[in-house]
């Protein structure tokens, strides 16, 4: 019974997973972002920091794994986010990264960084819309905490 079971959330993640990696899916529910990148990220060793990018009705045109690092870190340079936001002429972006620890509350550096991310990308007419962190099954988003 349980290996069955398994089969099923297996495919129902793949269905979600493909239809939400679609280009043009419009990313207009926070849940709908979370479950995507939960099921992207949440069983990863290492970190990983990407981003979706996104057009001017934020439609999904895009999505990028940028930085790969460590169990407890990964090295994320401003330059190289501004760049591929520019190569995709996204008009918007949603930051993420993983805590393979599983919990996904930010620390000072998530903060700073994300700070520099949307000065940088403000420069070349980018919004960031959120940077969400996943830690396990949870996330946490900053725009859902005043951070963006």
């Amino acid at each position: 019974m349980q290996h069955s079971d398994d089969q099923i959330i297996a495919n129902a993640l793949e269905i979600l997973a493909t239809s939400l990696r679609k280009p043009g899916i419009t990313m207009s529910s926070p849940q709908a972002v979370k479950d995507f990148l939960t099921l992207q990220l949440a069983t990863l060793e290492r970190e990983v920091f990407g981003v979706l990018w996104l057009d001017v009705k934020n439609r999904l045109i895009a999505a990028e794994d940028l930085f790969y690092g460590t169990l407890t870190s990964a090295t994320v340079h401003p330059r190289e986010v501004v760049k591929s936001a520019l190569a995709h002429n996204a008009c918007s972006i949603i930051c993420y990264h993983n805590h393979p620890s599983g919990v996904p509350d930010p620390s000072e550096a998530d903060k700073r960084l994300t700070q520099t991310l949307v000065s940088a990308l403000q420069l070349v007419d980018v919004r960031t819309l959120d940077h969400i962190i996943v830690g396990g099954m949870a996330t946490y988003s900053f725009a859902e905490h005043g951070l963006i």
